[in-house]
């Protein structure tokens, strides 16, 4: 058997913080390695912990979660992080791109849907409430419909093709496995032509490597 997903759970009430533990303790495959009831605890434990999925709020003292993003980014690459937020706000759910998170999910998601999200994010997937992808898919469309005199980043000129028929299949939301079928290559594969993209561009997260994309103009989202 694989180990078990390591989480960190990070959110100032102390009583949403019970709650989501006690969901993801009856979760064989999950395990919580810490809890953290702010930005600057997160960031300490996700060091001392290294885990493998930060779900984490965004308001909250002493460093938010946009703050707490990146420096858990910094000192923990590997771990993988989901905002779960009040907050439907969108310069809050770029912010949170910009700063590395993998996901964004509104507090509103029923609590037996949380395991999953866990689970897909582990297994390389970007995830997004309905609500705020409808956002996000609005300001790509935004930016596809925009000016034609985009500047170029030279970065950009060594994405390869088959590098950006990956990234158009991201941007479709696809997981590592069915791009691998679709382009008849192995996860793996897949894997590294993503983490080649992101090295190019310098960037932190798939999405964030979406509108990257989108605003130079690479392809476009209907």
């Amino acid at each position: 058997m694989s180990e078990p997903i390591r989480v960190l759970v990070v959110d100032d009430h102390e009583l949403f913080l019970q709650g989501l533990q006690t969901t993801l303790d009856v979760e064989d495959d999950i395990n919580v390695v810490g809890r953290a009831g702010d930005g600057r605890e997160a960031a300490k434990l996700a060091s001392d912990t290294v885990p493998d999925i930060v779900l984490m709020d965004i308001r909250m003292p002493h460093g938010d979660g946009i703050e707490a993003a990146a420096a858990i980014k910094h000192a923990v690459p590997s771990a993988k992080i989901v905002m779960l937020t009040f907050s439907d706000d969108e310069s809050d759910l770029f912010d949170a791109i910009k700063a590395g998170a993998v996901g964004y999910l509104l507090k509103s998601i029923p609590p037996h849907e949380v395991a999953g999200a866990v689970r897909s994010v582990h297994g390389g997937m970007s995830l997004i409430s309905p609500f705020m992808a409808s956002k996000l898919m609005s300001e790509f469309a935004s930016i596809a419909r925009g000016s034609d005199e985009r500047p170029r980043v030279p970065a950009a000129t060594r994405i390869t093709a088959r590098e950006l028929e990956v990234l158009k299949l991201v941007a479709e939301g696809r997981a590592n496995r069915d791009i691998a079928r679709r382009l008849f290559i192995s996860e793996n594969t897949v894997k590294n032509h993503v983490r080649n993209i992101l090295d190019k561009l310098q960037l932190h997260s798939r999405m964030e490597a979406v509108m990257y994309a989108v605003r130079q103009g690479l392809f476009e989202i209907e």
